[in-house]
């Protein structure tokens, strides 16, 4: 590795050989230099950490540089066959406003009105509605009196209505805007008095009509064949918390607990029972829950680039080359290798992996044998991983079903992160769960074609959208 143009490796081991040199170090002085150059070992070694060798952020990179692809042939924009999106002429506005010729501008004569040309602005009219409900009162000749009955969801003499609590929980929970943003937005564009108490009151309200889908939910991922596990570090009350995540490609379920492991996962009440394939980046505890199991190669690839780069090991290089190769073959035969092919890859993959014992050789065992394993180098685990999980490494290409990597789960995590730099923590754990359990709710129906909006508006009104095909329809 390379500091400042200083070759710190190269001067590592320069001060290495000089303290195995010198005799008359006391024992006490040349432990202590060894530990400071631990110490200066791993702290170089963390410099050279970015987002391609490991899984700190891109924003994190020091001075990061935008990728510029090479300009291609095609033209900017859309290309023959793209679908677009240009506004269209609608046959019912909903304002039509007449311009008259001024006959003034016209030469002298006759003229008669022959037809128009139109054009259409499409605008925006933000507006407040209110509906006043009056229930009739009928007396009979005693003077008993009977009232017409209110609809069920009017309540109060006063009450905001499904089109406030939609947008309101839409701005909290969908786009993660603060609540006294949200505040503003009302005030400013509708004149609306809402308080921050009333917008949690109402993300209260979608979390109590939410109790029927998370229990729906985390039963069709229980009958997945395959679904994504992981899991990301969240502020509750300044206290570091973890946010679980499973999901595949039709839903999604989060969950906040205190820990990280096996208590968290099985208070979910997904995985205990799970007979299906679990994809994850081999976080251990996930190896106790499923029937098989495929692993993140995004990480792989990441601590791959890592080993290349910072502990010199070409065989990691190597590795890239083929994982990459092999992902490409997958997708170009539809998700699924013939088994021949398969098989030559993996021939290659496990020739690979014995060139890297020569390499980067297992440590030798002391003298005196201690409890547990030996202590190995990062990149050492990692070729150890590699070997002793093949199958869950290589699954992606002899099951159509296993992706190349666990970016699923990753991706919907991603609106997580962005909620804790954007309020920087939950306040309480209710609170962590309202959103998790809202999310959920919004994130399947994304994926199921149904909009943040709609998904909502059928939620306060008490429905549930068609692909639930639930018996109970009432949300309440």
């Amino acid at each position: 590795m390379t500091v400042d143009n200083i070759n710190v490796d190269a001067a590592i081991k320069r001060v290495n050989d000089l303290i195995a040199a010198e005799k008359d170090l006391s024992p006490a002085l040349k432990a202590g230099l060894e530990v400071l150059l631990l110490l200066v070992t791993i702290l170089a070694n963390r410099l050279g950490l970015n987002s391609k060798n490991s899984s700190k952020p891109p924003s994190s990179d020091p001075n990061r540089k935008k990728d510029f692809k090479e300009q291609g042939e095609r033209k900017p924009g859309g290309q023959l066959g793209h679908i677009g999106t240009t506004l269209k002429p609608v046959s019912d506005p909903d304002l039509i406003k007449e311009i008259k010729v001024d006959r003034n501008t016209l030469p002298q004569g006759n003229y008669r009105a022959v037809g128009y040309e139109s054009r259409q602005v499409v605008d925006l009219d933000i507006s407040t509605v209110v509906t006043e409900w009056r229930a009739e009162i009928l007396e009979d000749q005693k003077g008993k009196r009977y009232v017409a009955p209110f609809p069920k969801d009017v309540t109060r003499p006063v009450q905001y209505g499904v089109g406030v609590k939609v947008n309101a929980v839409y701005m909290s929970q969908y786009q993660l805007i603060p609540y006294n943003r949200i505040e503003d937005h009302f005030q400013d564009q509708m004149g609306m008095p809402i308080s921050a108490g009333t917008i949690n009151n109402f993300n209260k309200d979608a979390f109590g009509r939410l109790e029927l889908f998370e229990s729906w939910v985390k039963k069709q991922l229980a009958l997945s064949p395959l679904i994504h596990g992981d899991e990301t570090g969240i502020n509750i009350d300044g206290i570091k918390r973890w946010l679980h995540n499973v999901s595949n490609d039709r839903f999604s379920f989060f969950y906040p607990h205190a820990n990280r492991g096996g208590e968290a996962i099985d208070e979910m009440g997904i995985l205990p029972g799970y007979s299906g394939i679990i994809c994850h980046d081999h976080w251990k505890p996930y190896f106790k829950y499923g029937g098989l199991h495929a692993l993140c190669n995004a990480h792989h690839l990441r601590e791959l680039e890592r080993a290349l780069e910072q502990d010199k090991q070409q065989w990691a290089g190597q590795m890239i080359v083929l994982l990459k190769e092999i992902n490409k073959a997958t997708n170009d035969a539809g998700g699924c290798l013939e088994t021949a092919e398969s098989e030559h890859y993996r021939k290659r993959y496990r020739e690979l992996l014995c060139e890297a014992e020569l390499e980067c050789p297992p440590p030798e065992e002391p003298v005196i044998k201690k409890k547990g394993k030996t202590k190995r180098s990062t990149a050492r685990n990692l070729l150890e991983r590699l070997r002793d999980f093949e199958n869950e490494t290589l699954r992606f290409m002899v099951d159509e079903n296993v992706p190349f990597s666990n970016n699923q789960a990753e991706n919907d995590l991603r609106m997580t992160k962005v909620q804790q730099k954007i309020s920087g923590c939950f306040r309480s754990m209710d609170g962590a769960k309202t959103f998790c359990r809202i999310r959920s709710y919004l994130s399947t129906c994304r994926k199921q074609g149904v909009t943040a909006s709609e998904a909502l508006r059928l939620l306060f009104q008490g429905s549930w959208p068609a692909f639930m095909n639930v018996k109970e329809q009432s949300a309440e």
